[in-house]
């Protein structure tokens, strides 16, 4: 097989695809937790500033700092996210030209062999 053999082509296309599904999985647990520490943090801010459970100023700000945190992690991983989804678009696109220039043969054209 030559190096511009397209089925080597397609192979390296579909572990990079592979690799790009792992990172948008990650990326999407990542803004799961991001949105929960939003969730936690406002409850906890909201908790404190009714004076609920008697916790102090340390709370307030550790609470601002969570759902600050949450809104950075959020934002990040979201625009991360998107860019992996084009970036597998772009190389599922890749593959399906790259399987258009193979000359495939349906299996009825094989030759029988009898047994």
């Amino acid at each position: 097989m030559t190096e511009d053999d397209p089925t080597d082509q397609i192979s390296d296309i579909e572990d990079r695809i592979e690799r790009l599904a792992e990172i948008a999985e990650r990326c999407r647990k990542y803004i799961l937790a991001s949105k929960i520490a939003i969730g936690g943090g406002a409850a906890l801010l909201l908790i404190t500033i009714l004076g609920l459970l008697g916790m102090g100023q340390t709370a307030a700000l550790g609470s601002i700092a969570l759902v600050l945190g949450g809104i950075v992690s959020l934002g990040s991983n979201v625009s991360t996210l998107r860019q992996t989804e084009s970036a597998i678009g772009a190389a599922e696109a890749r593959r399906a030209a790259l399987i258009g220039t193979i000359d495939l043969r349906l299996v009825a054209d094989a030759p029988m062999k009898l047994v």
